[in-house]
């Protein structure tokens, strides 16, 4: 086989980036591991925690924000209600605001919104990111050590290939079990977000809507 000038160098040079990425690798994983490992005690702190709102108990404080339909009876509702403490803020901040136009307060009340739902991505990104990282990170720890162990095997020295493939099952367990544990906190806690979301539109669109009827009855009653 005729050898390629300068193929010798380049392999070379792969051989050493690929061998110096094996002890980033291998912190990387740990680093994984650890947060997957206290993102799920915080997902059973969080579980013990939240307050879960049924749809029975969103349809009596939507009937019950609507008769009267004053601003003074949005945040009395609210204020007893059990919703949890965000949604609380929002709803009563859109009560607050009588002397703002519909549309005004319509476009405060899409941000606030989307501000919500911007915290809840932000609360699932980290664990996404583990989630696809945690198995490549395991691949690449697998490959890594395989090629200075098989060339070892090819020398007869059968300790350096066991220690090659010690690490190589290592990194790929640890990385599998830290994308598992990641994926599993991010479905759950999608699940929970996206009800949160899902009960706060709901919420805020009746508020807008009733703050609306609110101003057409005084108007009427002006004239």
């Amino acid at each position: 086989m005729v050898a390629v000038p300068g193929s010798e160098m380049l392999g070379s040079a792969l051989h050493v980036i690929s061998q110096s990425l094996l002890i980033p690798v291998i912190v990387g994983l740990l680093l994984f591991m650890a947060y997957a490992i206290i993102t799920f005690g915080g997902m059973i702190s969080e579980y013990s925690s939240r307050i879960k709102t049924s749809p029975k108990e969103i349809e009596d404080i939507l009937k019950a924000i609507s008769n009267p339909p004053t601003p003074e009876n949005i945040l009395e509702v609210v204020e007893k209600s059990a919703l949890p403490q965000g949604q609380k803020t929002i709803l009563n901040d859109l009560a607050n605001t009588q002397n703002m136009g519909s549309e005004s307060r319509e476009a405060l009340a899409r941000k606030l919104v989307e501000n919500e739902e911007i915290k809840a991505m932000k609360g699932i990104e980290k664990t996404d990111i583990v989630t696809r990282l945690g198995p490549t990170l395991g691949l690449m720890g697998t490959l890594i050590p395989m090629g200075p162990g098989l060339a070892a095997l090819g020398s007869g020295d059968i300790n350096t290939l066991a220690q090659a493939i010690i690490i190589a099952f290592d990194t790929t367990v640890v990385g599998l079990a830290a994308g598992g544990i990641a994926y599993v906190v991010s479905k759950i806690r999608r699940r929970w977000y996206e009800e949160y979301i899902s009960n706060l539109d709901t919420l805020v669109d009746s508020v807008l809507e009733v703050m609306k009827n609110g101003e057409k009855i005084q108007t009427q009653n002006v004239f």
